[in-house]
């Protein structure tokens, strides 16, 4: 059984030795951790505790597809980057409202979207093998 130290120390190894593109990888499914953590929430029969796991976890998700954001590069990948930035501003956007009016439906919208990327993302990481640098219009060198 791990205990939390152990854990802890485990995560921070599987972070320092992922590649460039793992690291993506992870950063996608923390986001979608995230996102479910944050929907069964809504399911928690206390209101303070309801709106603390929604909104600390949609926050989290928030900073994660930021990052995401972060990692594009406009220049070397053109109008791609440039499309899935504006793609992530609508996800931020939508968890926004989701935050504000604490409705499910947009998490569901985002977690749709971000696993589809996530799977391809996934896929091109096969195809290409775990040593990618530079993919798809992001820089990963961050």
């Amino acid at each position: 059984m791990f205990t939390a130290k152990k854990l802890a120390s485990y995560k921070t190894v599987a972070v320092d030795t992922a590649s460039p593109g793992r690291l993506i990888l992870m950063l996608f499914d923390g986001a979608l951790r995230f996102m479910s953590a944050a929907e069964l929430g809504f399911e928690n029969t206390c209101a303070r505790t309801r709106q603390e796991t929604v909104h600390n976890n949609l926050i989290r998700a928030q900073d994660i597809i930021h990052e995401l954001q972060r990692s594009l590069n406009l220049k070397q990948g053109g109008e791609f980057a440039a499309n899935l930035f504006r793609l992530y501003d609508f996800m931020n956007t939508k968890l926004m409202e989701a935050n504000m009016k604490k409705e499910p439906e947009n998490i569901r919208i985002v977690a749709r979207l971000l696993g589809e990327i996530r799977d391809a993302w996934e896929q091109m990481l096969r195809e290409q093998g775990s040593g990618v640098e530079q993919t798809a219009g992001m820089s990963l060198s961050a």
